[in-house]
């Protein structure tokens, strides 16, 4: 019986490799949400799956996809650039949307109150210390 050899990953590179770099996605991440905050419908998930990937409690291949989805979102170049009025954040949604479904049963109602809060920390223009945020450890 012949192996599947077949790359799956493919097109992903660039998020695989910012994926092991958790410092990278804790720096980025604030200020490109901060930017595109207005554009898109789906913040507070995409902020309930950053504090999940975050969280110590957390299993690690959990964090493992949530990091990927969250690497693509803040990668500046993607199939479908983000600037592209309406369609712009479709592709990021989709990866974003997969990886929750993969791992929804970890991203807790504490995940879904610190991604309020966050927001409304945003929303107040205030800026959000990645280092000092009491849920990421």
């Amino acid at each position: 019986m012949a192996s599947d050899a077949t790359d799956y990953s493919v097109g992903f590179e660039p998020a695989d490799r910012m994926a092991r770099d958790r410092d990278s996605i804790r720096r980025r991440f604030w200020g490109k949400l901060k930017k595109v905050i207005a554009r898109i419908p789906f913040a507070e998930d995409l902020v309930a799956a950053y504090y999940c990937a975050f969280d110590k409690e957390t299993p690690r291949h959990v964090q493992v996809a949530l990091l990927g989805a969250l690497a693509y979102f803040i990668l500046p170049f993607d199939f479908l650039p983000d600037v592209m009025p309406v369609l712009g954040f479709t592709d990021d949604a989709a990866v974003l949307a997969t990886a929750i479904r993969m791992v929804a049963s970890h991203i807790t109602p504490d995940h879904h109150a610190a991604a309020r809060a966050a927001l409304a920390r945003l929303a107040a223009d205030e800026d959000i210390d990645p280092e000092k945020d009491e849920m990421v450890g």
